[in-house]
């Protein structure tokens, strides 16, 4: 690999815009090509444009592929990129079920190519923070948990205006938004052995559930709630787009929406982040990418390593159909 690896992307549109910020300060990485259905999109996203993914790739030869695209197309895409040995990142939601989500994982194991998803929510700095104070013991032992997150942007005749196709999803909170939360859950307490779930949808005009709460069991006898709606905006509003709390022994770890974290009354590490997208986990996703790649060490949503999320998810909603608990591990590739 050369000194700064070189990217292509494909899908330009509003998340895609925003990790070509973000890889636009990352030192060692710069992209290259971008391909999308609008070329005019594509040619204002790098130096070289494409409408077509294999052409690109044939000719750029980049280091990596960046997927941003609807996960529809994202098996065909790693396949493309398996075939010429480029590695990928590549978006949530991993894909459209779990047999397309395992194959992606195997077509980039057969070819010996690295593949890592993009679920930036555990790189939110605060985040990072809690599991730090957690492994220092700062709450005791974690006894049970609560993360939330919301956004108003749900509801009336045109909703979710930046991403409007999420009308048409007929799986949409879990499958798109509270995934974010469980993988954090699984990033702060270990691997979920247990998924209950409830969900409803107040916006008639969706094809999916706009609203979830989750009941998730981990070892040891911890149980946490994953809540999500796209009802409300956070009060106060700010960049966690949420709030969080960890209950220990006899203290709490509480996570604000303005990313402040605190154990107890005391605030534990505040939050100065004030560039890129929520506390910059973007721009820190794609930086852990690019050092894995250097080091040739293991990425942390690695594509077999994320199917224990995406294996969470398809609980969630085996357990809606069920009315019961249901264990992910029913789930293996």
């Amino acid at each position: 690999m050369s000194e700064k690896l070189r990217g292509a992307i494909v899908g330009c549109g509003y998340f895609g815009g925003i990790q070509l910020e973000a890889w636009s300060r990352i030192p060692d990485a710069e992209i290259v090509a971008a391909c999308d259905l609008d070329l005019a999109r594509a040619k204002a996203a790098a130096p070289h444009a494409y409408t077509d993914a294999a052409r690109m790739l044939d000719e750029v030869k980049p280091d990596f592929l960046d997927i941003a695209t609807r996960p529809d197309s994202h098996l065909p895409l790693v396949r493309l990129a398996a075939e010429r040995g480029v590695a990928v990142i590549c978006q949530k939601p991993m894909a459209p079920d779990w047999q397309q989500a395992v194959e992606m994982v195997r077509t980039a194991e057969q070819a010996g190519v690295r593949l890592m998803i993009h679920e930036n929510w555990r790189w939110q700095p605060w985040y990072r923070q809690a599991r730090r104070l957690i492994e220092e013991g700062a709450v005791g032992r974690p006894l049970f948990y609560r993360l939330e997150m919301r956004q108003g942007d749900g509801l009336g005749p045109k909703p979710y205006p930046k991403q409007p196709y999420f009308v048409e999803m007929p799986r949409l909170i879990i499958y798109e938004a509270v995934v974010h939360p469980i993988d954090t859950a699984r990033f702060l307490f270990g691997e979920i052995e247990g998924v209950f779930a409830r969900a409803r949808k107040a916006n008639p005009i969706i094809a999916g559930e706009d609203g979830a709460l989750l009941i998730l069991s981990h070892a040891q006898g911890l149980h946490g709630s994953v809540e999500g709606n796209r009802y409300v905006d956070p009060i106060p509003p700010g960049p966690a787009m949420g709030w969080a709390q960890i209950d220990g022994e006899g203290v709490c770890l509480r996570i604000s929406p303005s990313g402040d974290v605190y154990v107890g009354e005391r605030l534990a590490w505040r939050n100065t982040v004030s560039e890129g997208y929520r506390g910059d986990c973007v721009r820190a996703t794609q930086q852990h990418f690019i050092d894995c790649l250097r080091e040739g060490k293991p990425f942390e949503t690695g594509g077999r390593e994320y199917l224990k999320t995406f294996a969470a998810v398809e609980a969630a909603y085996a357990s809606l159909e069920r009315g019961c608990l249901v264990d992910p591990r029913e789930w293996s590739a």
